[in-house]
């Protein structure tokens, strides 16, 4: 997927560069500064977001938001009406976005559902108006529960000793969740995110032979980042 990514963002910089280049030796007379071309700066990025694993209910809202900006520069729809609507829009996306979560990933969904309901549950690290941090150092793991509540908790398993699936519970609410994976650990990502995100560093090809961390997320204003 990260390849995807760089092949989309590559092949706009040579477009870009091709324009530049026509217009220089006077081939071509193409404008990239059109009427609203800043909204180019939301709709690029929203669109390659797409094609990334993590959950896309951001990036189908800053896609709307951006074409939606675009039209009002070209007159097509009016700032004043479009400046009323867009907090309504936000709210209905989020909301639909946690009504369909299960359905959007019912396969990461049931498989954290079922690790969940298993008798060993992990251990709880919260933190509120604090930090707390919990270094996995030649230890194994068995899942655990973040909760990050106007503070931040870390989860070190680079030294983790991982046999088997286990699930993360990641909750950051006014606060920020840092998760550092080992390498030899298949990485999945369930999130719900209002006002906050998953930002997910770790970029590895899926391999069945190994354990799977599935990373149940609800962001709040605040943040998991995995790495």
């Amino acid at each position: 997927m990260k390849k995807l990514e760089n092949i989309l963002w590559g092949l706009i910089l040579v477009v870009i560069g091709i324009i530049f280049g026509l217009n220089a030796l006077g081939i071509t007379d193409i404008n990239i500064f059109f009427r609203g071309w800043w909204t180019l700066i939301i709709i690029i990025p929203s669109l390659i977001g797409l094609f990334k694993n993590e959950s896309k209910i951001w990036s189908i809202i800053w896609l709307v938001i951006g074409i939606v900006f675009l039209l009002c520069a070209q007159n097509i729809l009016s700032f004043t009406m479009v400046g009323k609507l867009i907090f309504p829009f936000i709210l209905v996306m989020i909301g639909l976005s946690i009504i369909f979560k299960d359905t959007i990933n019912k396969n990461v969904s049931e498989k954290i559902k079922k690790l969940n309901n298993e008798k060993t549950k992990g251990e709880e690290y919260c933190a509120t108006f604090g930090g707390q941090n919990a270094d996995y150092n030649g230890q194994e793991f068995k899942g655990a529960n973040l909760d990050a509540i106007f503070g931040s908790v870390k989860l070190d398993l680079k030294n983790a000793t991982i046999s088997k699936d286990q699930v993360i519970n990641a909750n950051a609410i006014f606060g920020g969740i840092d998760i550092i994976i080992p390498t030899n650990v298949n990485i999945k990502v369930k999130s719900t995110p209002i006002f906050g995100g998953v930002s997910n560093k770790v970029k590895t090809q899926y391999n069945e032979s190994l354990p799977t961390i599935y990373i149940n997320s609800f962001c709040m204003f605040g943040g998991v980042d995995i790495k």
